[in-house]
């Protein structure tokens, strides 16, 4: 059988399995702008399942057979498995499927200058970075974020010009499912030890994504990352470089930071300034962040001045270091981050708030991530004054019994942190409650469902 293609599915029903992740509802969107009759489910209830039931599409809470009769496609993300009931369900019916990034990549077939933004960790700020910058250079592009950005009104965008910008992911090696002119690489790290080997088989992956460059296509990765720029030195297309360091094509000039890590810099091209940049997002990796998306856009035709348009009006995507809400006079932030790089990085941010006392509250996402990068959890919260450790979040897992929240607090406890198990958010609320001050700030970081935690305290206190 040949495998099915979504331009032959137009004005038929296409059920989406997982929906409510970061890029399948993203996607369902970008179906129903299309003309597609798009249905779907998920294992919980969530924000983004509340909105594509306000934009009329049905999502049934729960996978059962049931859901997928009567479809004409099924598309499922890569956490879902074989043995899903909906999955076995399909393939009884012989409804043709395919996996999430292999629509994305027909999506983008056609559009002759298809970006995709890689790395370990900052693709979502990265990437809706790009896509600030490419509205306000009026480039019309289609984009497709796996988070949510107001510019755009969501997560994705369907433009009229030549350009289509996305967030190329690595788990799975789903990115190689992607057909990129432009490839931007930020990181190599270690993630997704579920799938990938070691550092090495994850190296090799970003090597084969970049390997799908056209001869006349170009790469724009991470000159201060040695993998990166390893891989970069092998190309045999074009690649330009970003980085802090000066042999970078691109880097910062005069770079200096306020008070609360909030960035300017001159921006340098092969040793001319383009451009005066003021970020409204800090951090140092946001600097980093913001030269690739910089590149990318000035690949794209972006004029000087959009660049500084762009990203002076680039305040930061939804669950990336998001302010919540102020309840009691302490502030509630969550983040995204859920490796150790992505945890440090947002408290380093919430550190120079300069708050009273730092809360970190951390949801440790899959029981292989924990175990394999175990002893990078144990010293990732260091610049919290306290530390409150959840249940993990098992997301796509199987508990295997061998790793428990308890094993790294204990871990953590050792070092001399502050560290508390609040297995429920009810549990980690309480605690909260009973023991911070006005002036404090509490950081929620995870990508499971911890960013509810920041809805109950609100919720519980504007119902006091």
């Amino acid at each position: 059988m040949l495998s099915p293609h979504i331009r032959d599915y137009v004005g038929r029903r296409v059920h989406m399995i997982g929906i409510g992740g970061s890029s399948m509802s993203g996607l369902a969107e970008m179906l129903l702008q299309k003309g597609y009759a798009v249905t779907g489910s998920d294992g919980t209830e969530s924000y983004a399942t509340r909105g594509l039931c306000a934009l009329g599409i049905p999502v049934q809470i729960g996978h059962r057979p049931q859901n997928v009769r009567g479809a004409d496609l099924i598309v499922y993300t890569a956490a879902i498995a074989p043995d899903n009931p909906e999955r076995v369900e399909a393939e009884r019916l012989s409804i043709p499927t395919m996996e999430r990034a292999v629509l994305l990549g027909q999506l983008m077939e056609g559009y002759p200058r298809a970006v995709g933004v890689c790395g370990t960790h900052g693709k979502t700020t990265t990437t809706s970075m790009l896509a600030q910058v490419a509205m306000e250079a009026n480039l019309d592009p289609s984009i497709h974020i796996g988070g949510q950005l107001d510019a755009i009104g969501g997560s994705t965008r369907i433009g009229h010009g030549d350009a289509f910008i996305a967030e190329a992911c690595e788990f799975n090696a789903s990115f190689l499912h992607l057909r990129p002119t432009i490839a931007v690489v930020l990181n190599i790290e270690e993630d997704h030890l579920d799938f990938y080997r070691d550092i090495d088989d994850i190296q090799r992956a970003f090597g084969a994504f970049l390997a799908l460059l056209p001869a006349d296509g170009l790469c724009i990765g991470n000159g201060d990352d040695p993998r990166v720029r390893e891989l970069m030195d092998a190309l045999p297309c074009a690649h330009e470089s970003f980085g802090l360091g000066e042999a970078n094509d691109w880097r910062p000039g005069n770079l200096r930071y306020d008070e609360t890590g909030h960035a300017r810099f001159d921006l340098i091209h092969a040793g001319q300034t383009l451009a005066h940049i003021e970020m409204r997002v800090p951090g140092v990796f946001n600097v980093m962040n913001a030269l690739a998306a910089l590149a990318a856009a000035h690949a794209l035709g972006a004029p000087d001045e959009a660049l500084e348009l762009g990203m002076d009006a680039f305040c930061g995507a939804h669950r990336r270091f998001e302010l919540t809400a102020t309840v009691q006079g302490v502030r509630l932030y969550h983040d995204y981050g859920h490796n150790p790089t992505e945890m440090r990085n947002a408290l380093s941010i919430a550190k120079l708030q300069h708050p009273n006392r730092l809360w970190a509250v951390m949801q440790p996402h899959t029981y292989s991530r924990v175990k394999r990068l175990f002893d990078g959890y144990i010293d990732c919260c260091r610049d919290a004054d306290e530390i409150l450790i959840t249940d993990i979040f098992a997301a796509r897992e199987k508990d295997p019994g061998d790793i428990h929240a308890t094993m790294l607090v204990d871990a953590i406890a050792r070092t001399g942190q502050h560290v508390h198990y609040t297995p429920t958010f009810d549990d980690a609320e309480a605690y909260l409650r009973a023991h911070w001050q006005p002036g404090d700030l509490v950081l929620t970081m995870g990508c499971g469902n911890i960013n509810l935690l920041n809805d109950q305290i609100a919720s519980h206190e504007s119902k006091a």
